[in-house]
């Protein structure tokens, strides 16, 4: 599921939850339950953490592995 994608792409950036949920302009409680997926994210949140992690959709949600945006 894309909430280990995530928490994956946070840790490869050496971000905190702290701060992607400033960035997601949501409380870190919140996002800590998308990470570990008792809480489904909105797909604006989505297309906000693609665009700060560059990456595409369909990577962040599982549908394809490969990462770079073409």
């Amino acid at each position: 599921m894309y909430f280990h994608r995530i928490r994956d792409l946070r840790e490869d950036t050496d971000q905190t939850q702290q701060q992607i949920a400033d960035m997601l302009n949501c409380n870190v409680t919140v996002y800590r339950r998308y990470e570990i997926g008792t809480r489904e994210i909105p797909v604006s949140l989505l297309i906000k953490l693609a665009q700060h992690y560059q990456v595409s959709l369909d990577y962040l949600t599982g549908l394809t592995n490969k990462r770079n945006i073409k």
